[in-house]
């Protein structure tokens, strides 16, 4: 009898373990929230008045028509949004294994590799999407958004988060020093936010970098973003668009597994 009121007490996973593992990272930023809304915020308005509006200023004729204010930024949405994937599946992941050791810990637990992986990843995509409705908030009141469509970056900016954040759980499970971690931003997210049609048109690119930047999972959310907040039809299909970020988060996902099984499960 002893035994069985100690297993009723004893608490039990959800029936979605995953949500365990969302909570433990929702707990932790609980007591850590203050100290990124406030750059939440202060980063928009920032970037607002240096490029929108500071940079604008020297560019009368807009881009295709639409004032570089407008034109910018849908694309600095989504570049915050991946930046914001990356930041938060980098050295959080490295640490959990290196560090911390949070995901062994995790593992002994009555958890699965998938369920540790869906559980950070959920919260990865909570921060992404609280980060973007942040700027999306700082832009309205700017008047910076044309059209009530913007609304529709916010699903975007969660498939592109996922896209890029998949990817780098693999890379960051893998690496054997945070080294690897700083050359990650320095060759492939800082060249992507400058090339990916974020500050000027890719199609004023040579050929070769145009192409480059079309392979980009940025320059997709940039474009699909773009048509939501000026009220236009994005450059490529609606459904090509999100077909291939979708492509890079299965793809991303897989290889996270393959990577978090071959360090977790003895």
């Amino acid at each position: 009898m002893a035994q069985q009121a100690r297993e009723r007490a004893r608490p039990s996973l959800p029936r979605v373990p995953a949500l365990a593992v969302l909570a433990h990272y929702l707990v932790g930023y609980r007591r850590t929230w203050r100290a990124g809304v406030f750059s939440s915020f202060l980063l928009p308005v920032l970037t607002v008045l240096g490029f929108g509006v500071g940079v604008g200023a020297y560019i009368d004729q807009g881009v295709g028509g639409v004032r570089y204010l407008e034109w910018i930024v849908p694309g600095l949405i989504a570049s915050t949004a991946l930046q914001t994937a990356i930041g938060e599946s980098t050295w959080p992941v490295f640490s959990n294994f290196q560090w911390i050791k949070t995901y062994f810990a995790q593992s002994a637990a009555p958890l699965r590799v998938g369920d540790i992986l869906s559980g950070h990843l959920a919260f990865v995509l909570f921060r992404v999407v609280t980060t973007s409705a942040a700027f999306l908030l700082v832009m309205t009141l700017f008047g910076a958004l044309r059209s009530p469509w913007a609304v529709a970056t916010l699903p975007v900016v969660a498939l592109l988060g996922l896209a890029v954040a998949a990817p780098t759980f693999a890379y960051a499970s893998v690496v054997s020093t945070d080294s690897w971690l700083a050359m990650l931003f320095r060759f492939a997210v800082i060249p992507m936010t400058l090339f990916a049609g974020v500050f000027f048109p890719v199609e004023s690119l040579p050929t070769a970098l145009r192409w480059l930047a079309y392979a980009t999972p940025l320059w997709h959310g940039v474009d699909l973003c773009r048509a939501a907040t000026l009220g236009v039809a994005p450059q490529w299909s609606v459904a090509g668009h999100l077909l291939y970020l979708a492509a890079w988060a299965v793809a991303g996902w897989l290889l996270a597994c393959r990577a978090f099984r071959r360090r977790l499960v003895v």
